[in-house]
């Protein structure tokens, strides 16, 4: 018999546990070794990433910490995410774009953002913000993991106990609060390097010399708030859905473990809602990382934000952009997967 239980974050991470008896019968790629029959993150946010920040880490079993397979599953899932981003760039430049100068009065649309960033910068400018998205990746896993490892160790103390889903929400929570807090000034590079204009900066090193010097060390943290507020209507929202979307599907198929594709589709839903709830907050984030490229005078607050664009635009201005951010999920999830398993596959990484 199979259990699952799927969480899930911004970037679509499924978290897949399973709890495996003796004669269960997987497909492949889905088979693992039976000592590893205990919580398999078998689709993690290392597999699949749309460039967006994570809530929980990958969860490894104790063989796989010993042996150093998990160290493989992370370098595989960084190099998926590297290609996934970069060929997803453009419509997350897009979307950068379009929270913080689209408005009801320029009517910035997606044909006519992507027109704009052509014309200002040629087809190269669509890749702008890309480097640091990348680079991003592999201190923003290192720092959650470890740091999940150990909270998760905190909420065990002295006991073998498996720990339950509240508290394996919380510790990744808390580990990926941790990861922001470190790397956020890379969020804030990313944001303005996307916005940047032809040679207003030649490079990552010189973007940050320059907001340090013009702006202060403060500016590294721009919007940090948001950032973190976002964390608690998602997941909440996103669990939520998902456990009801599931149950309902058991109900009306006689308690028959849902399939591969019905679980998908669960998280596909419930992630989209909870997209919707914290994306607001999203929108605001950017706009504080970029105030300074705008070339206000005056420095807004996160609740002065949300009052501008309620009293200009109305609700519907708080999605700005949200249009691209879903567009980029097929493509992301599916090229995201298929690098994971050839890099998982070249370094003899096997399910079997």
């Amino acid at each position: 018999m199979v259990a699952l239980v799927l969480l899930r974050d911004s970037t679509y991470t499924m978290f897949v546990d399973m709890t495996l008896t003796e004669g269960t019968d997987l497909p492949q790629p889905w088979r693992r070794n039976k000592a590893f029959s205990k919580n398999l993150g078998l689709i993690s946010e290392e597999i699949i990433d749309i460039g967006e920040n994570g809530l929980v880490p990958d969860d490894f079993t104790e063989t796989e910490l010993k042996t150093g397979m998990w160290w493989r599953h992370l370098v595989a899932g960084g190099a998926a995410g590297a290609v996934s981003r970069t060929c997803t760039a453009p419509l997350d430049r897009l979307k950068v774009l379009l929270q913080v100068h689209g408005s009801s009065k320029n009517n910035l649309t997606i044909k006519s953002g992507f027109k704009q960033m052509l014309e200002e910068g040629g087809f190269k400018s669509l890749w702008r913000g890309n480097g640091i998205n990348v680079i991003k990746i592999a201190p923003e896993s290192a720092i959650k993991f470890m740091a999940y490892e150990q909270i998760k160790a905190l909420f065990k103390g002295d006991s073998n106990k498996e720990l339950g889903v509240l508290e394996r929400l919380l510790s990744g929570s808390a580990a990926g609060a941790i990861s922001q807090t470190i790397i956020y000034p890379m969020e804030v590079l990313k944001t303005r390097l996307a916005l940047r204009k032809t040679g207003q900066y030649s490079g990552i090193f010189d973007c940050a010399r320059k907001v340090a010097q013009y702006e202060g060390m403060g500016s590294f943290y721009r919007g940090y708030i948001p950032n973190l507020l976002g964390i608690i209507p998602y997941a909440g929202i996103d669990l939520a859905i998902y456990e009801t979307l599931k149950k309902m599907y058991m109900k009306r198929n006689k308690n028959q473990d849902p399939g591969i594709i019905a679980l998908l589709l669960c998280g596909t839903i419930s992630s989209t809602c909870g997209q919707l709830a914290s994306y607001p907050l999203a929108l605001v984030r950017t706009r504080l990382q970029a105030q300074a490229q705008q070339g206000s005078m005056k420095k807004d607050t996160m609740t002065g934000i949300f009052r501008s664009i309620l009293k200009n635009d109305g609700p519907r201005g708080l999605y700005r952009g949200i249009a691209p951010n879903f567009l980029k999920v097929a493509p992301a999830v599916s090229i995201s997967y298929v690098v994971y398993e050839q890099v998982r596959t070249a370094m003899g990484v096997k399910m079997s």
